[in-house]
């Protein structure tokens, strides 16, 4: 485990994690992304294709910046206690878009002796809308 991260005794409800920002993000992000992922909807990266859709620019993959934030939460409490997320896309992210990671601790529970820390998440945009709000459970394991 990373010094970085918490162990069960130092968790508690409401318990904040330190936020993170990332941007402007540029159309190379969403490209790059895009041929990551194979999803080569013109939307995401054609302008004359975009704005005719009705967006203002070619649209970032929302699990572009949905894995970011899911990141964001793993790197806080261990990559290897993650045992499920969930995601809702709010808002579109553009180029020139700023975003920011946050999120807290909801619940810290107990299921048949397991130690479990339920996270609820946000990206947010430099305007402060919200572009997707996520859930994740985290396992501590067995209580001793």
């Amino acid at each position: 485990m990373a010094a970085h991260q918490p162990d069960w005794a130092s968790l508690a409800d409401g318990q904040a994690g330190t936020s993170r920002t990332y941007g402007p993000v540029n159309r190379t992000d969403i490209v790059r992304y895009q041929g990551a992922s194979g999803d080569f909807n013109p939307i995401h990266h054609d302008e004359p294709f975009a704005t005719a859709s009705g967006y203002p620019a070619p649209l970032g993959i929302g699990m572009f910046h949905a894995g970011m934030l899911c990141n964001w939460a793993a790197e806080w409490m261990g990559p290897e206690r993650v045992r499920k997320t969930r995601v809702r896309w709010k808002e579109g992210v553009f180029p020139g878009d700023t975003l920011t990671f946050s999120g807290s601790i909801a619940k810290l529970h107990e299921v048949e002796g397991e130690r479990f820390a339920e996270v609820e998440m946000v990206c947010t945009k430099q305007t402060g809308a919200v572009a997707v709000q996520a859930w994740a459970t985290f396992s501590f394991g067995k209580a001793p």
